[in-house]
């Protein structure tokens, strides 16, 4: 086949030429010339003229010892690049791995902007990690105006480092955001006297948390809400509406239940061998799992704890043994791990 050169016309037979739309015989393929030859064309057999196509021009300025391409781009682009990175991070591995990566990325890795996106599985820092640098990367987080590092720092400072006053500030700084966790969290401190005397008990204050948080759809909240009423703790008895609360808790509980079970392909409930009792309150709970229509003795899978929930259980199972402190004790709740006196009724969280 003849490969005709826009300059001039001759047949190039020269062996050095490579095929194009291989396979097949080769006298239906076309030729490209030898690099020795300048064409801008070459005929195909099919009559089309197609470009050849040249090597890419590099800027000096990129060239080595140069400008990086990465040091070209503008820092918005980075920043928002950055802000997406930490909003899904599935560990804080995730995000800490870019901030040690250079200098650059280092800087714009702790703009406000990309802190205050931060997903709570950025902050699910294990207990034997904890250090001052954790502690001011959580400080950062929550000045940034991030709410999930506002309630994690502030249940570690709360429970763990016994910082009582700044712990729930920055609880009460998520709830002022319609954290659900955080409202409910304030109402178990308020209902339990956490960190204080039986004295210091708020009950009605803890069930104006809990509605805030039932409201929001908080399931432990709706059901220890649901409680209240019943039992009439802190709020005025109305068994209806308590039950009402109770059935909306088991139905958020089931609907989710569902979901992951259709995404694992695992079993969403299992009879309970040993039903509660419907007149019980705050039934310390033993099994793996969360109750479910806790009167016909069900259970389901228990949802995932909060990272600042794993914290706590690490921090008191992993420093100090099986007894959190002198008078305490720790929640039977798998999910919890919060130290609180059981000398009374007290809500296990």
């Amino acid at each position: 086949m003849k490969v005709i050169n826009k300059k001039k016309s001759r047949t190039n037979n020269n062996n050095n030429g490579g095929f194009v739309n291989g396979g097949g015989d080769g006298n239906k393929r076309s030729l490209l010339s030898s690099e020795n030859d300048k064409t801008d064309f070459v005929y195909t057999c099919f009559d089309k003229v197609v470009p050849c196509r040249k090597r890419a021009k590099i800027s000096p300025k990129f060239s080595a010892g140069g400008l990086d391409f990465f040091d070209a781009l503008p820092d918005d682009l980075v920043v928002s690049i950055l802000c997406k990175l930490s909003s899904t991070a599935s560990c804080p591995a995730d995000f800490v791995n870019v901030l040690i990566t250079c200098k650059r990325l280092n800087g714009l890795g702790l703009n406000s902007m990309v802190l205050s996106k931060a997903s709570p599985k950025t902050f699910a820092i294990k207990a034997k990690n904890w250090s001052e640098s954790a502690h001011r990367f959580l400080k950062s987080c929550s000045d940034a105006g991030n709410v999930e590092a506002c309630y994690t720092l502030g249940m570690i400072r709360f429970y763990c480092l016994q910082n009582r006053g700044s712990g729930a500030s920055l609880m009460a700084k998520a709830a002022i955001n319609s954290h659900a966790q955080a409202l409910y969290s304030l109402a178990v401190i308020q209902f339990n006297g956490s960190g204080g005397s039986k004295s210091d008990k708020d009950l009605r204050a803890g069930v104006a948390l809990c509605a805030r948080a039932a409201f929001l759809g908080h399931v432990d909240a709706l059901r220890e809400l649901g409680h209240c009423l019943q039992d009439g703790y802190g709020v005025r008895q109305n068994v209806a509406e308590g039950r009402r609360f109770l059935v909306q808790a088991n139905a958020r509980e089931l609907a989710a239940a569902l979901t992951c079970s259709t995404a694992s392909g695992s079993t969403y409930w299992v009879p309970s061998s040993s039903p509660q009792p419907t007149g019980s309150r705050h039934v310390a709970s033993t099994t793996v799992g969360c109750p479910l229509l806790s009167d016909f003795g069900c259970n389901v899978p228990a949802p995932e704890a909060h990272p600042a929930n794993h914290f706590l259980s690490d921090w008191f199972t992993g420093r100090t043994g099986d007894s959190p402190g002198v008078g305490l004790r720790l929640c039977s709740h798998a999910g919890c791990g919060r130290p609180e006196t059981r000398a009374g009724l007290e809500v296990e969280a």
